[in-house]
């Protein structure tokens, strides 16, 4: 037997295991599971995680195919174990082929390999329907059920998130945006100007046979349209060159525009993706503080922080919903507060089984906390920006309107450059970008002056 393939399929199963019993995101069940079995083949655990995410990307779809066969039991019966390999044989043996193809060799080795992970009596119960999913049409699940119950399964959403989209964009264009977060958007990286200038980068980033495409108005964002290897593991990475960031991400840094020798806030800074670049357009010059509660993902704002050669950011390891524990006023507050990353489900698939309509509502409360304790620390005639990868109104401009209505000292600024859609309620000023337009995360950016 295969041991890269025993060893990637392990890791898959403990991982979605570990998501399922505690709602871990992918990569936290995959550090777990990493740690647990001390696997330290990374094509294993790369090949491993790849199935993890294709897999939970479409787990409705899947579960709802798996529960029409296995009636009148249903997959969440059985252990988690099961759960896991009967999620995976279905993505590998019939969704990684569109349902067309049916490869027997390959299914055959599939259970052998869950037989040898999972043993001989854990999988015997579900043995006998091995065959049937393996050559069940899936058009049957698609029977008979209600509009949005049929576009959540064709494009792996909850029905709920399916309905608001609806209302939120229109029944044509929520389509549209759903069937664009089904799937991952580019890779860009973001060249590192602290480190070399962008023609020695591009020189460095050719030799390692990273194939780039330069992204349209803004300053230092490319996407990746080819790469020999993982980019984590090329010598360029390794050396601080570049970091790996969407393109949303990248435009919020320079929305904000920082100049050399300002006084910068980055509030829930970590892992370090807005700092490191706040530095770089910064060049280095002037002071950044950044603020984030969790020390698990300061520690890795600390290596990032290192990695790319900053020299003017402090961390300050701080509850922003409470307080910010200093006095100090800055020229630019940037905020990137938690959120419901429901423009960013093509990259954290994991997350759209977590949340429900509720937890819009509990993110946009702790967001609103912390914006409002953001608006002492801007200075006069400061900036405050303000972004989400989320596309809900209640996290966006809702959170904006309250903050004006609170703050009358504050007003909209225009974003330049323009490279998303008008906000939504009127509020015109702000930018949207989504998946199936901008190829990227789904993402909301608010600029706000103070008088």
């Amino acid at each position: 037997m295969n041991a890269l393939l025993k060893d990637a399929w392990t890791v898959a199963i403990e991982t979605l295991s570990w998501i399922e019993m505690q709602k871990l995101s992918e990569r936290l069940a995959l550090a777990r599971t990493v740690k647990q079995l001390n696997i330290s083949n990374p094509d294993a655990v790369r090949y491993g995680y790849g199935l993890v995410c294709e897999t939970i990307r479409r787990k409705n779809l899947i579960d709802s195919f798996v529960n029409s066969v296995l009636k009148p039991k249903t997959i969440g019966e059985f252990t988690l174990g099961v759960q896991a390999f009967l999620r995976l044989y279905i993505y590998q043996t019939r969704t990684a082929k569109q349902w067309t193809k049916i490869d027997l060799e390959e299914a055959a080795n599939i259970a052998k390999l869950a037989r040898a992970i999972l043993g001989w009596t854990t999988l015997s119960e579900i043995e006998p329907f091995l065959g049937l999913l393996l050559t069940r049409q899936p058009a049957l699940i698609l029977k008979g059920i209600s509009d949005e119950k049929r576009i959540g399964l064709q494009t792996f959403n909850p029905i709920w998130f399916v309905k608001y989209c609806f209302k939120l964009l229109g029944r044509r264009e929520a389509t549209a945006f759903l069937e664009g977060s089904a799937h991952p958007p580019p890779t860009y990286i973001r060249l590192n100007t602290l480190r070399a200038s962008q023609e020695e980068i591009l020189e460095k980033l050719a030799i390692e046979n990273v194939k780039l495409e330069k992204v349209e108005l803004l300053q230092h964002a490319h996407q990746v349209t080819g790469a020999k290897q993982p980019l984590m593991r090329t010598a360029t990475f390794q050396e601080g060159l570049f970091y790996i960031q969407d393109k949303a991400s990248c435009y919020a840094a320079e929305v904000a525009n920082p100049k050399p020798n300002m006084t910068v806030l980055d509030v829930c800074a970590a892992p370090g993706a807005k700092t490191t670049y706040l530095a770089q357009l910064m060049q280095n010059q002037g002071s950044i503080c950044s603020v984030d509660y969790s020390v698990r993902r300061m520690q890795t704002w600390s290596k990032e922080v290192f990695r790319m050669g900053v020299k003017i950011a402090t961390p300050v390891i701080a509850d922003a919903r409470s307080s910010l524990p200093f006095a100090a006023e800055a020229d630019i507050v940037i905020l990137d507060p938690p959120c419901t990353s429901t423009g960013a489900f093509g990259k954290l698939p994991s997350a759209k089984w977590r949340l429900n309509p509720h937890s819009i509502e509990r993110m946009s409360g702790i967001q609103w906390q912390i914006i409002n304790n953001c608006a002492g620390k801007v200075k006069a005639g400061g900036v405050l920006t303000y972004s989400t990868c989320s596309v809900t109104v209640e996290e966006n401009e809702m959170i904006i309107e309250r903050f004006l209505k609170s703050h009358p000292e504050f007003s909209l600024a225009e974003i330049n450059p323009k490279i998303g859609l008008p906000g939504l309620r009127g509020l015109t000023k702000c930018q949207r970008l989504y998946p199936h337009v901008h190829q990227s995360n789904g993402f909301f950016i608010a600029k706000l002056q103070k008088e």
